[in-house]
């Protein structure tokens, strides 16, 4: 049976009227073209659908005329469309001359993320990378801002707020969060167990394994839904999935949800922790029972590789303004550059729960949702390969193991470490010095190295020369 008698053949069994096509834009947002059923057939598999690329954020190229191939494996039913759609991811292509055949995108972030676990495969250091990353976000029933010349402003709310305690209305029960005691509350305090477990059994029916979810420490509104292990360019896949369904079916309900590192203002912000292991025909790179923490040489090395070039890495994990407002102390966001074992101020944390050598690894700390996950999985494994490849030993380097709450240390011991970046323009600037890791193996085109550098100083410059409300305050008088 062809690709498109099988999605025609689902297509009838579940009563589809519409096939929906989902890119990924330079940014990490979805955009999507929409065809009738019947318009579908087995030449979208060879010649894709057309699209002008040159509105997606990407380097020009020698034409901006590009062609979407779907993946019919991505297939699955829309749970939010009125009318029954069935929606596919897929991979971007240049289009050849007549006679030739399309070839890959380079700088599309799938086939970045793509030629990465091809890399690793050709360096012999691993065959399969397994991520599982941590989704936190807030949950709002309200949201509203203004930027334009003479006003700047924003405002959200949600009903279980501690700012909410003395609204004297009938639907106030009195059972707000305390700031910063959100972490694991139970019902009637958990307002938004139900939406969370409907959003988890949608994910389940996408066929995204859920792990947990549960409140966070944020008591304005903030969740987590974990994912199990799995394959990195299909966790990035599922990413994208789990950002849309949680976007969406936030709105379904009645509120709205974001993955913004910093909406609240002495709040704990949104991190997107990512797990991550190796493995070599189908056993753990990462276990070694006499290594520290039970981490074998290799991974301690991967580490060397994250630690290094962690302040470029922070371009692609962490690419926005408002990332830098989350990595500041005081709220289990990492500050400084080094490793541990359970602790949550080092930017690698090691799980002390995870002693088996199948689920032996680390989680990296810094990374949050804004990143274009294709783009930040794949820099996250090209850094690590390079500490496999030239031996960076972080105990050597002097990373740690910090056994100790590095928020607390000394001023004097303060001056001993590195910090992460305290900017995008500072991440920024790494980057353009240090991104020969991220090119090697032409993994990611220098290209789109260039075209991410201009677009996101742009963007920083821009927000930089927006009077802020806070500043009023301040300086308004003076």
């Amino acid at each position: 049976m062809s690709k498109s008698e099988k999605i025609t053949r689902l297509c009838q069994e579940r009563g589809i009227r519409m096939i929906d096509f989902k890119m990924t834009d330079i940014d990490g947002r979805w955009r999507h073209i929409t065809i009738p059923v019947g318009r579908f057939n087995e030449d979208i598999f060879t010649y894709g659908i057309g699209f002008d690329g040159s509105n997606y954020g990407y380097a020009p190229v020698e034409k901006s005329d590009m062609v979407f191939i779907p993946d019919p494996d991505t297939a699955v039913v829309d749970p939010f469309t009125e009318v029954p759609t069935l929606t596919m991811c897929g991979d971007v292509c240049i289009i050849g001359a007549v006679g030739e055949p399309n070839r890959p995108f380079d700088q599309y972030p799938r086939n970045v993320s793509l030629r990465a676990t091809e890399y690793m495969k050709e360096q012999g250091i691993a065959d399969e990378m397994l991520i599982g990353p941590e989704f936190e976000f807030h949950l709002f029933d309200n949201v509203s801002y203004t930027v334009t010349p003479q006003r700047t402003s924003y405002t959200v709310d949600t009903r279980q707020a501690a700012w909410n305690s003395g609204r004297e209305s009938a639907d106030n029960a009195g059972f707000q969060v305390p700031k910063g005691g959100g972490y694991h509350i139970a019902a009637p305090h958990d307002a938004a167990y139900s939406l969370r477990s409907k959003m988890c059994m949608m994910l389940e029916e996408w066929g995204v394994a859920v792990k947990y979810h549960h409140h966070e420490v944020g008591g304005s509104g903030q969740m987590e839904i974990e994912v199990e292990l799995g394959d990195m360019v299909d966790m990035a896949d599922k990413t994208m999935i789990i950002k849309y369904v949680i976007h969406n079916a936030a709105v379904q309900d009645g509120r709205t949800a974001t993955f913004m590192p910093k909406p609240i203002y002495k709040e704990a912000g949104n991190g997107m922790h990512v797990h991550m292991l190796l493995k070599k025909d189908g056993q753990p790179v990462f276990f070694d029972e006499k290594g520290y923490s039970g981490l074998s040489e290799t991974a301690h090395y991967f580490m060397g590789g994250l630690l290094r070039h962690i302040a470029s890495l922070c371009a692609f994990t962490n690419p926005s303004t408002n990332s830098f407002k989350r990595l500041v102390p005081g709220y289990e966001a990492p500050v400084t550059i080094g490793y541990a074992t359970s602790n949550r101020s080092a930017v690698i944390r090691i799980p002390a729960y995870a002693k088996s050598p199948e689920t032996k690894r680390f989680e990296l700390r810094n990374p949050d949702a804004t990143s274009n996950p294709y783009y930040a999985y794949a820099a996250i494994l090209m850094a690590g390969l390079d500490g496999v490849k030239n031996k960076i030993d972080p105990h050597e380097q002097g990373w740690g193991p910090y056994d100790c709450n590095l928020y607390e240390l000394s001023e004097e011991e303060k001056k001993k470490i590195t910090s992460l970046p305290k900017s995008l323009e500072e991440a920024l600037d790494a980057l353009e010095a240090d991104h020969d890791y991220l090119t090697a193996g032409g993994v990611f085109p220098q290209r789109l190295i260039d075209v991410w550098i201009k677009r996101k100083r742009a963007e920083a410059l821009e927000i930089s020369q927006i009077p802020h409300p806070a500043e009023f305050e301040r300086y308004y008088d003076l």
